[in-house]
């Protein structure tokens, strides 16, 4: 009954977060958040029951958890009745929780007490742990981990009895054998061990990518006639990362049938499986699966031979928000894990946030394909901002209306413009013998009658137009204070807000952070500096864990996304300046070059004589050949004889040289006859 699984960003990591149930009557819930915390609640009532957080828990993360079996714990407890020390009622409880961490250490953690029992580290694992496995009989424990080595403990030394082996690549799953006889152990491929000798017994295909998931489905063969060795004609089952069938095996006599028997078909990526074990023939399998879309796939077959086609569920089950209102959507909430009761007609179901989970037991119906369940969780996690009792009322004003609140830091009275001349006074006593009007009174106080935009507090104070923004809600006196870029600002306008702003602040902020992210980009400055200025203020609030939990969610989020997209950035860099480089290279041209002899055919029709040549038997090009060559031979001698009148005549004009180096100038001279007939 216990989940794989990581909050890791690694695509081949388990999806989901660590958590198992108790196996005493399913009593306890143990989950280990992103965060390095364990926390164990109660199924009864929904109440967090212990929380635990290691010494190491930012570096070293809880990767994986297990309980330890019933069987040893009672052994335990009875042992602890002898004690006077111990307690009334110790045997009720449950008490070792093996965790495994991202650095290859294990803790085990005494749910008894409250605290660390032992650390388990010395001479196993130098890398991230992947699974854990409680002996149901000897109280050893079985790891496996990525540095491709599975380690045999004994719990009580704290010291590594055996260590060996078991896959090329890393070992990502384990499963003991009803018996206790033989280990499970799988990467890609699924290897069967006799843990007395830690030889391979068997060998099976296993999947494309890790198996996240291992266990036995069967207690008994499924022909009981035969002698029954405790191995031979089991059924196991197996999931795997990014796959969505999770395939059935059988543990055959002979070596040779290496493939699933049969497959379960589900939507997405298996996080969360239990099972009911079959302990005779007739006795079906029933199969919770839970997916990484949130839905619980309810699976009910009899195992018995091979089945070529994946079987689906046979019931789904989906949990959704009423959606308050007509223009709100119901939305749907993750669940996180379901297990299945001791009655095996009702399903127990964690769901919604892993920081504080819903716990419910529901009642199964056969008849049903599809369960959609409408629970309203927004009492359970959301931030509240707790108002302080006072016996001072505050007015009700209206909007229009403009406060002046004296005694702020940063408040400046207006300034008054300079009173009039005494000449103007007196000449306006003397005419109409009346004193000076009301209203030019008041224009001298300088109070302002206009109405609209103004009616806000003038004021350069950016704590106070904070703190009035934050009490009023006025959306435009808030934008223009956090919309500031000057660092310097931002640091002294959050030292000096009153501390009963922080919490507001933080959640407007949180607010802002969700919208667009040029102004998240500069909502981050604001609260890097409120983080860092009242953190001694912020550690004193009790249900500070409560206001900020959407705030730590959306950081949460922001951050596995970051590893992607920067993945995804160097990829597109690498593809840009590839084409880039491609587009010069064909861009450049190449270097001029004139050619030192250019041969050029001196009518079309020899061409088209040569074309229609080409096609002849080799008789024919023969005859065609000679006949060419006798009639250029004619026209060389014809050329050379032309040529030596011209020269004559050049020689008796005096123009040799001038003629010459004007053709070749312009090069219109002909080829030498010699150098032609080479050419052709």
């Amino acid at each position: 009954m216990a989940a794989g699984g990581g909050g890791s960003c690694d695509p081949l990591v388990p999806a989901g977060v660590p958590c198992a149930f108790s196996p005493d009557r399913q009593a306890y819930f143990a989950l280990a958040s992103t965060d390095g915390h364990l926390r164990v609640w109660e199924t009864a009532n929904n109440r967090l029951h212990q929380e635990y957080v290691p010494s190491a828990h930012l570096s070293g993360t809880c990767t994986c958890l297990a309980w330890a079996p019933a069987r040893l714990q009672a052994k335990e407890s009875h042992q602890r009745k002898k004690r006077k020390s111990e307690a009334v009622g110790t045997s009720d409880q449950i008490d070792l929780l093996a965790l495994g961490t991202a650095v290859g250490s294990i803790l085990l953690y005494s749910t008894v007490k409250g605290e660390l029992h032992s650390k388990l580290i010395s001479g196993g694992h130098d890398n991230r742990i992947n699974c854990i496995q409680w002996h149901q009989d000897s109280g050893c424990l079985y790891s496996c981990s990525d540095d491709k080595y599975i380690v045999e403990w004994n719990v009580q030394t704290c010291k590594v009895k055996c260590k060996w082996k078991g896959d090329n690549s890393s070992v990502t799953s384990l499963c003991i054998s009803p018996d206790g006889k033989m280990l499970l152990s799988a990467g890609r491929t699924i290897k069967l061990w006799v843990l007395e000798t830690k030889e391979v017994y068997r060998h099976f295909t296993g999947h494309a990518t890790p198996v996240s998931s291992l266990m036995f489905t069967t207690i008994r063969p499924p022909n009981e006639s035969q002698p029954f060795d405790g191995i031979t004609g089991l059924y196991f089952l197996s999931g795997a990362v990014h796959d969505r069938l999770l395939n059935v095996w059988q543990v055959r006599s002979e070596n040779k049938e290496k493939n699933a028997v049969m497959s379960f078909t589900v939507t997405d990526e298996p996080v969360f499986i239990d099972l009911t074990l079959s302990e005779n023939k007739e006795e079906p399998v029933k199969l919770a699966v839970v997916c990484r879309d949130g839905q619980v796939h309810l699976f009910e077959h009899i195992l018995n031979g091979h089945c070529k086609k994946p079987l689906t569920s046979n019931c789904t089950i989906q949990i959704t928000t009423p959606g308050k209102g007509k223009k709100s959507t119901p939305k749907p909430i993750s669940i996180l894990a379901a297990g299945f009761c001791p009655d095996k007609m009702s399903l127990l179901l964690v769901y919604g946030n892993w920081f504080q989970p819903t716990i419910e037991r529901v009642t199964l119906n056969s008849k049903e394909a599809h369960m959609c369940l409408v629970r309203d969780i927004s009492n359970c996690w959301a931030p509240k901002v707790e108002m302080a009792i006072t016996k001072v009322r505050t007015p009700v004003m209206n909007s229009e209306a403009k406060v002046l609140v004296p005694g702020i830091p940063g408040h400046h009275a207006a300034i008054r413009p300079p009173p009039p001349p005494a000449e103007e006074v007196e000449s306006k006593r003397k005419l109409g013998g009346n004193e000076v009007s009301i209203e030019e009174r008041l224009g001298a106080m300088d109070i302002d009658t206009k109405e609209g935009k103004d009616d806000h507090l003038q004021t350069n104070s950016f704590p106070v137009l904070l703190t009035q923004g934050l009490e009023s809600n006025d959306f435009e006196m808030l934008n223009k204070v956090l919309q500031t870029r000057n660092l310097n600002l931002i640091k002294k306008t959050v030292l000096r807000i009153p501390l009963h702003a922080v919490i507001p602040l933080l959640q407007e902020l949180t607010k802002r952070l969700q919208g667009h992210p040029n102004s998240a980009v500069l909502m981050v400055q604001w609260l890097k500096c409120v983080l860092t200025v009242h953190a001694s203020y912020l550690s004193t609030l009790p249900d500070l864990v409560h206001q900020l939990g959407t705030l730590y969610q959306l950081m949460e989020s922001r951050v596995k996304t970051f590893q992607k997209l920067s993945h995804l950035h160097g990829k597109l860099i690498l593809l840009i300046t590839q084409v880039t480089a491609s587009e010069k290279t064909k861009g450049m041209t190449s270097p001029g070059q004139k050619a030192k002899l250019v041969y050029e055919e001196e009518s079309s029709e020899e061409e088209s004589d040569d074309e229609i040549a080409d096609k002849d038997s080799d008789d024919n090009w023969d005859e065609d050949e000679e006949q060419k060559e006798s009639e250029r031979d004619e026209d060389i001698d014809d050329e050379n004889e032309e040529e030596d009148e011209d020269a004559e005549e050049k020689e008796e004009n005096g123009e040799d040289r001038d003629g010459a180096s004007e053709k070749e100038l312009n090069g219109d001279s002909d080829l030498d006859p010699e150098n032609e007939s080479e050419e052709e």
